[in-house]
């Protein structure tokens, strides 16, 4: 069952009450409070990780040559970005920084910038990437790589163990960053990566942003192993928001609802 809330304003008239909450633990604007209250108010004993993914009706993330800019308005762009300006760290694949050279930063609302993590297992990040050219705020990457990287001398280099086929284990990668005192923690992408932590179940919340667009083929969003029978699937408890001409789904991983009994 998903449960239907009032839409999500598209301004930032009342964006403020947010940002002074999570600074000073002030009241959240009513209008904010179902969505941002459960990652602002985490307990602070343990980390709290959200994913987001932005995908079309039919589950894709870009076209079969790749095109993804821009599946998502740019009223979920700013959602995006109330996101990061809410979190300690924001984390992302080492090919998002390939494919896309993002920032990371926020831009397009008022708040923070957060840390920003690039998980790199093989030492692949090249040094050209754009966030390198900001030390504005502090970048760690994560890698199982011996070897001396390439990298400007105010990246934090993170080393844990692989699986041996060129992964990290997201509870792994959690952890450390819990212990070097980041607490809330956004998965930003891309779908690999998502789903990777959710895999694991290294995330708490998961905003799946869903534009009213079918692709029809592509890569998929959420890619998990096979489920054989369904009452074995995920079924999260779940709000929806509207937020302009696109939905907001706000899945809380820790909540599952009962499977649907056959009549």
């Amino acid at each position: 069952m998903t449960t239907d809330r009032a839409p999500l304003p598209t301004d930032d008239g009342s964006w403020a009450s947010v940002l002074s909450a999570a600074r000073d633990g002030g009241r959240i604007a009513p209008e904010w409070q179902s969505l941002f209250a459960p990652i602002i108010g985490a307990g602070a004993g343990k980390p709290f990780v959200i994913g987001q993914l932005g995908q079309s009706l039919d589950g894709r993330v870009a076209t079969s040559t790749g095109q993804s800019r821009y599946i998502n308005g740019p009223d979920c762009l700013n959602h995006l970005h109330r996101l990061r300006a809410l979190v300690d760290v924001v984390i992302v694949g080492v090919g998002t920084v390939i494919a896309d050279d993002p920032r990371l930063t926020v831009r397009l609302v008022d708040g923070p910038s957060p840390v920003r993590v690039v998980i790199d297992p093989r030492g692949r990040i090249p040094r050209i990437a754009r966030m390198f050219s900001d030390a504005s705020t502090d970048i760690v990457v994560i890698t199982q790589d011996t070897g001396p990287l390439d990298l400007p001398s105010f990246v934090k280099v993170v080393r844990l163990p692989g699986d041996g086929k060129g992964r990290i284990d997201p509870k792994a990668i959690r952890e450390v960053l819990f212990g070097l005192g980041y607490r809330r923690m956004l998965v930003e992408g891309g779908p690999n990566t998502v789903s990777a932590f959710l895999e694991a179940d290294a995330l708490d919340r998961l905003h799946l942003l869903v534009a009213p667009v079918i692709i029809g083929a592509g890569p998929a969003g959420v890619s998990l192993a096979p489920t054989d029978a369904l009452s074995d699937a995920r079924r999260p408890v779940t709000t929806s928001h509207r937020l302009g001409d696109e939905i907001v789904f706000d899945c809380d991983l820790r909540r599952q609802q009962a499977p649907i009994s056959p009549e």
